[in-house]
């Protein structure tokens, strides 16, 4: 399989002549994949997906919208959203007996959040180049947008359980998450800033996070900023921007968690003198 081009063999293709300086044929490899794009992303997957499904889990709604008939990965993507979660939450299930229902449900949303698969979309897969786009969402720099890049590893993820059913896919899973997994683990409050900068306001006698959220840019490309502040008081205590309004909140409340946290250690220190 080669990038962002479909070829006339069902495959997707760079172009015909890197095909036949790689090949000599002018067709992708069927057998032995190693070495091309193919193979590379089928060695990240551990595993492999058929031509015409490879393509079907490739292809975004927009470039779809520009091929009538052709289906979009939507469907793909609902169905590895679930073998996802799935796999991840027996692993934790598994691997931290002692912890509680609410600390494997904050680890499992992190650990399958539209920001960790967009990470491993990029460092594992290297999967912007492969997504099939239309033309508008292309120029706006879709195949490196952090919903686009989820979505495409969940539709692949999809495709393997079609194929190989939940044994291949819990490979492919394991092959994609398991860092991100251990790493989750260690995180503390950063599993969950939000609830974490409510725990330490109310732990240190302050009111409710309250984010007041402004909106700037055009349509295509917006940028949301959030302002926390706590209770009745006016003092912003953190500041969030990003390109939605969860993450703009995120990043606010990790502001706030920190600027609390920081004032906690100071008056501690004080007592302390």
């Amino acid at each position: 399989m080669h990038r962002n081009e479909r070829s006339g063999d069902g495959m997707v293709g760079r172009t015909e002549n890197d095909e036949q300086e790689r090949t000599g044929t002018g067709r992708p490899p069927q057998d032995d994949q190693a070495g091309t794009p193919t193979g590379e992303l089928f060695g990240a997957l551990q595993s492999t997906i058929s031509p015409e499904l490879l393509i079907h889990a490739l292809t975004h709604r927009s470039y779809a919208h520009e091929h009538p008939g052709m289906p979009n990965n939507e469907r793909l993507e609902f169905l590895g959203d679930a073998v996802l979660e799935l796999v991840a939450t027996e692993t934790l299930f598994r691997i931290h007996p002692d912890m509680t229902e609410g600390q494997l449900a904050k680890m499992r949303a992190k650990a399958v959040s539209e920001e960790a698969l967009s990470a491993i979309a990029r460092t594992k897969l290297h999967l912007g180049g492969y997504i099939l786009l239309g033309k508008g969402e292309a120029e706006n720099g879709g195949s490196d947008k952090d919903s686009i890049l989820c979505d495409t590893v969940e539709s692949l993820i999809g495709s393997v359980f079609l194929e190989h059913g939940i044994e291949g896919a819990r490979v492919t899973v394991h092959a994609l998450i398991d860092d991100t997994l251990a790493e989750v683990a260690t995180e503390g409050p950063a599993l969950d800033w939000k609830t974490s900068v409510t725990v330490k306001a109310h732990e240190m006698g302050l009111g409710d996070p309250h984010y007041a959220m402004a909106v700037s840019g055009p349509e295509y490309a917006q940028e949301f900023t959030a302002r926390l502040s706590l209770g009745d008081d006016e003092e912003v205590i953190g500041t969030g921007r990003a390109t939605s309004k969860r993450k703009a909140q995120l990043a606010a409340a990790e502001m706030g968690w920190k600027t609390l946290d920081a004032r906690r250690e100071a008056a501690k220190t004080g007592r302390d003198a």
